[in-house]
Parts: C-alpha cells; structure tokens; sequence
C-alpha cells in the first residue's frame, strides 16, 4: 500500500473515531438514564409499545440505536414529514426508524471502508485529490440510498391503492344500497379488498379502528388521507366530508367518484403505454439494432471481402 493510501486510511479512520466519540459524549445522560431504569426495574415504553414480534423489535432496536443516533436528528423528527413518509410506505413498527438511520450510518461508514480495503488489496493508484473526491461521493451514495429506498416503497404503495380504490368504492357502493351504513359498508369493503390489495385493506381497517375507538368520522377520514398521501383518496375523503355536511345521498356520491377514479386509472394505464415507445428506443438502438446489422449485413460483408476485394486487386 501506498503512502497515499494510508494517509486516505488513517484520515477517514481519525474522522470516524472522532465521530463515534463525539455522539457518545452527547448521549452520555441518556446512557445513565437507561442504566437507573435497569435498576429501578423500569422498562422503556418505547419497548412496551412495540407492534408485532416485541421481543425481535426490542432487540433490532437496542442494536441499531447507537448506530442511529450518528444519523438521526436530534430531537423533533417524529412530528416532521420524514414520520409522514415513514406511515405512507407502511412501516408504522417503532423498530424501522432505527433501522431507517443505522442503516444510513452503516452504508456512510462501510462503503469507504470496503472501498480504502479493495484499493489496499488491489493496490489500486490514486492521486489524494481523486482519492478524496471518490470518499466523498460514497459518503453521500451511502447516506441517501436509504432515502431513495424509502420513496420508492412510498409510490409502489401509493400505485397500489391508487389502483385499488375504485373496487374498494364499488364494494361500498353495493354495501351502501343493501342497506348498510357508511361505517358497516367501508368495515366490510375493508375485508374483502384484502385479495386485491393489502394496502388498502390494512389502511380500512385502521379507519375503521378509529371509527370503533370513537373518533370523530371526519378526523378518522383525514387520517387517512394524510397516511396514504394518494390524491385520489384526498377526494374520496373530501367528497365523504361534504356528504355528511350537506346530507346528500352517500350511494349517488360513492357512483360518481367511483366513476372519476375508473376514468382516471384508464387515463394513467393508457399514459403508461403511451411511454412504451419511448422506453424501448434505447434498447432498440444499443442492443437489438446492432445485432440484425450483424445477421443481415454479415453474409453480405464476408462475400464482399472473399470475391469483390480480390477481384478489385486483381484488376488494379
């Protein structure tokens, strides 16, 4: 290994040493606060309020906490939009922000790492500039790819119960004028859209949750739309707030949404296929293009140089 190598690996090991040190010394009370609640018998209500498997969800965050603490913010993030996001892909477990940060620590952290271990073992040459330049870039791919992860969860979820909603709202419809109420009728449509999509299934379910735990309809419905985050569910919800404002026919209303929601899937399939085209032009040119220039072109090619060229060096 090179001299330059090593400094690139002494400096990067100071910064995260330095680091390490520094969060430790910021969560110094913290770490004595846990500590009297082991001794006091006390159990952290984080812990107790765990979905699911508690004791796996216990353990993931007691492993990734101080790795998550180097990346997470400092104080007031469950009330900003990152919590939002976190609830519109669906993970509502108290484990996956620990591991939603820890993982942006770790992928910072180790992506340098394996890259100063490959260069030292390949004995890869860089000048210090380039080398410091390649750090930083791997730094920042570690640090967002978490984030870009986490937006692509959102909108297949989002595709997902923007596909599955006008269903959902037939069902509520033949609910509604079989005599159910509106309640009965997105309870019932909740359970049998599951085979459809288990988004919105799961999402209905947590309306009607809140409905049985005496919410009133109207924050229940903003709930919603503020979980999902689909603009078509926003309407749903404004259009069900109207209803009960106004005390119009809820069925009529359900039909004439259910209707603008069908029209407005059709219009995003015939989008998607209309940029079918465009998206196969590439692959045409790269990669199926250069192949049948190959296979029509070649015979014609070869017989070209075994009988035209000899024959023209003849003739000269």
């Amino acid at each position: 290994m090179n001299m330059q190598w090593l400094v690139l690996g002494l400096l990067f090991l100071a910064v995260t040493g330095a680091t390490l040190t520094l969060t430790s010394w910021l969560n110094r009370d913290e770490a004595v606060k846990r500590r009297l609640k082991g001794i006091g018998g006390t159990q952290d209500t984080d812990e107790q309020g765990l979905e699911g498997n508690a004791q796996w969800h216990a353990r993931v965050v007691k492993m990734a906490g101080p790795m998550a603490k180097l990346s997470a913010p400092k104080e007031g993030w469950e009330n900003s939009s990152l919590r939002v996001r976190f609830m519109q892909a669906g993970l509502r477990e108290a484990s996956w922000p620990a591991l939603y940060f820890a993982s942006k620590t770790v992928l910072a952290l180790g992506l340098p790492g394996l890259f100063l271990l490959y260069s030292g073992l390949a004995s890869v040459t860089l000048d210090l500039n380039r080398g410091l330049l390649l750090l930083v870039v791997l730094v920042a791919i570690g640090y967002y790819l978490p984030n870009v992860v986490l937006a692509r969860m959102v909108e297949n979820r989002r595709s997902s119960l923007q596909d599955a909603l006008p269903d959902a709202l037939d069902l509520m419809i033949v609910c509604v004028e079989a005599g159910l109420g509106l309640d009965a009728a997105m309870n019932r449509a909740a359970s049998e859209i599951g085979l459809r999509s288990e988004a919105l299934s799961e999402e209905l379910n947590l309306l009607a949750l809140e409905l049985r735990m005496g919410v009133r309809r109207e924050q229940a419905l903003r709930n919603l739309a503020l979980r999902t985050g689909v603009d078509d569910i926003s309407s749903f919800v404004a259009m069900l707030v109207q209803a009960d404002r106004f005390g119009t026919n809820v069925a009529e209303a359900l039909r004439i949404q259910a209707e603008t929601m069908r029209t407005h899937r059709r219009l995003r399939a015939e989008e998607r296929a209309a940029k079918i085209p465009l998206k196969l032009l590439f692959p045409l040119i790269f990669f199926i293009f250069p192949s049948l220039m190959v296979v029509l072109m070649g015979p014609a090619m070869i017989s070209i140089y075994r009988v035209l060229l000899p024959t023209m060096g003849g003739g000269n």
